[in-house]
């Protein structure tokens, strides 16, 4: 298999209780497929894996199998930062008919050495006979898969590429020098997927594409057949939209832009929670810039909105509902403020006031639920 273009690192999109919204996610890995992408990749950090349980994991990626029904190549995530598990979980999904391919990452929070790293993909490789794509994202990770290691790894046969996110172009452009012929580097970074191409890269795993995976599968396109004009044009229209995607952890800001644009449901598993109501604000303007929103829905942002304060300082646990203009609320100019973290937690903003009354009965352990005179 040839990984070539632009991949989608696909959300993963949930029901109000929290489980995976299936039907969603079958539509948004058709509109995925339709509208161009070279290849799909379920189960990554985009898609809040580490949230999932093992059963749940496996039926994402059974799912984009059933929708793409081989239409595009299927590039499934499993990561562990056991050496153990991770084998086991790349030999599972190996063995599934419609996987073409295995993202594995860096183990995390071990922090291992190179040798460590060497040894643990290598592990990883040598057990399944699907294409390994290794993944190096040390802002995640707290461990740089080097320059030296990966040309290593790619002696072995099986390792087939590298989605590099490491941010940095003096060592992608040194893996590009290194590795083998045919070894894939795909970029792991929106914004630096021209660049990664021009070293010799042969595309992109996307975030953004979660949003226009027209405009992203045609850009990268572009560049690999070296029309840079259009490439560059893509770029800059869309360059804004990129960097929004990480103005809060990812998926946070992606899956707010998507809530907007009616294609799921805005709902996270701890620890990911709604982004801030400025960064709503700015990806309001920004999606409605790049035409994903009507500007009415941008100007949306300076209509009072609601939070939720949640209070388990003394007596019952209470959570009390309030209008962003209250003057409890900070005026309606930001988050509350002045309340301290150890007994007290704002939720929100909310745009609307069933929503954020939903939220008030989703809050575990809440015995006493209120609406303040605002409201």
């Amino acid at each position: 298999m040839e990984l070539r273009g632009c991949g989608t690192a696909l959300i993963t999109p949930f029901h109000q209780d929290g489980s995976v919204d299936e039907q969603t996610l079958k539509n948004f890995v058709s509109w995925q497929i339709e509208s161009g992408v070279d290849f799909l990749v379920p189960c990554g950090t985009t898609g809040e894996t580490p949230t999932l349980t093992h059963e749940e994991w496996l039926r994402v990626i059974d799912l984009t199998i059933e929708v793409a029904a081989g239409r595009v190549p299927i590039v499934a995530g499993a990561t562990s930062n056991s050496t153990r598990d991770a084998v086991a979980k790349a030999q599972e999904i190996s063995a599934r008919p419609g996987v073409d391919a295995i993202l594995t990452a860096s183990p995390y929070y071990n922090k291992p050495t190179q040798e460590g790293q060497y040894q643990h993909f290598k592990a990883i490789a040598e057990t399944v006979d699907k294409p390994v794509i290794l993944y190096n994202v040390p802002g995640r990770t707290a461990a740089n898969l080097e320059p030296g290691t990966v040309a290593r790894l790619a002696e072995i046969p099986n390792i087939a590429g590298v989605k590099e996110a490491s941010g940095s172009l003096s060592q992608i452009a040194e893996i590009c020098g290194t590795a083998r012929e045919g070894f894939a580097v795909l970029s792991g970074d929106d914004a630096l997927a021209l660049p990664v191409i021009a070293l010799g890269g042969v595309g992109l795993i996307s975030v953004a594409s979660n949003e226009i995976p027209r405009e992203m599968a045609e850009m990268t396109r572009a560049a690999l057949n070296n029309d840079w004009n259009s490439a560059r044009q893509f770029f800059r229209k869309f360059f804004p939209l990129m960097q929004a995607n990480f103005i809060e952890s990812s998926p946070m800001p992606v899956k707010a832009v998507l809530a907007m644009m009616g294609r799921i449901e805005e709902v996270y598993r701890l620890p990911m929670v709604p982004v801030r109501r400025d960064t709503r604000s700015r990806l309001q303007k920004i999606a409605a810039d790049a035409g994903l929103i009507a500007k009415a829905a941008a100007a949306a942002a300076n209509s009072p909105v609601f939070f939720v304060y949640e209070n388990w300082a003394s007596g019952p646990h209470k959570a009390v509902l309030h209008r962003s203009t209250c003057g409890q609320c900070g005026n309606g100019k930001a988050r509350p403020a002045g309340h301290s973290t150890n007994h007290a937690q704002w939720h929100g903003p909310y745009p609307t006031l069933a929503e954020a009354r939903q939220v008030t009965h989703t809050l575990p352990n809440v015995l006493i639920r209120s609406e303040c005179k605002c409201i």
